[in-house]
C-alpha cells in the first residue's frame, strides 16, 4: 500500500511537470485576481509549503504511535517566502525535487503505520494514509487551479485549514 500511495504522487508529478514547465515566467507572474488569491508563483509556492509541513507530518506519524500537530498559517508562509519575487523555474525545480523526495519517503513507510492516528489543529483525527491521499488531492486541486483548467479537482473544505 505505501508503494501505491507513492506511485499516486509520482504519477501526478510526471503528468503535471510538463504542464507547469510550459508556463512562462510572464504567465507565472500574473497578479492575483483578488485580495484572497495567489499568483501562479505563489500558488506553487504554497504547494512547497504544504510539502514541507506534510513531510514532517508523514515522518512523525511513521515513527511515533500517534501524531498531534498544528495546522499552518498558509498565507503567512507564502508571504514570508516571497515566491512572487523568485524565478518561476527556481520554484518549479524545488517543488518537483521536494515532491520527488516525498515519493521516496512514502514508499518506505511501513504498511502498519498507515493507520497511525493523526490530529492536525482542530480537525478530527484521521490516519496517516488519509493524510497522504489528502496531500495528493490537495496538490491536484491547486495545480488544476494554477493551470486554469476548466475542471478543478474538488477538495474537501473541512480539510483546507489543516493543509
Amino acid at each position: 500500500m505505501p508503494r501505491q500511495l507513492a506511485n499516486l504522487l509520482r504519477d501526478t508529478l510526471a503528468q503535471e511537470l510538463p504542464n507547469l514547465s510550459a508556463l512562462s515566467e510572464t504567465a507565472a507572474s500574473t497578479q492575483p485576481s483578488g485580495a484572497n488569491s495567489w499568483s501562479p508563483k505563489q500558488e506553487l509556492g504554497h504547494l512547497i509549503d504544504s510539502a514541507a509541513n506534510n513531510h514532517i507530518r508523514f515522518v512523525r506519524a511513521a515513527i511515533e504511535p500517534e501524531l498531534t500537530g498544528p495546522s499552518y498559517a498558509q498565507n503567512a508562509w507564502v508571504q514570508i517566502h516571497a515566491y512572487h519575487e523568485k524565478p518561476w523555474t527556481t520554484t518549479l525545480f524545488f517543488w518537483h525535487a521536494y515532491n520527488t523526495f516525498l515519493v521516496d519517503l512514502i514508499a518506505h513507510i511501513p504498511e502498519d503505520k498507515l493507520t497511525t492516528p493523526c490530529t492536525l489543529g482542530s480537525s478530527e483525527p484521521s490516519s496517516l494514509r488519509f493524510l497522504i491521499e489528502d496531500y495528493v488531492l490537495h496538490l491536484q486541486h491547486h495545480l488544476d487551479h494554477l493551470l486554469q483548467r476548466a475542471a478543478v479537482t474538488p477538495y474537501p473544505a473541512a480539510r483546507t485549514t489543516a493543509k
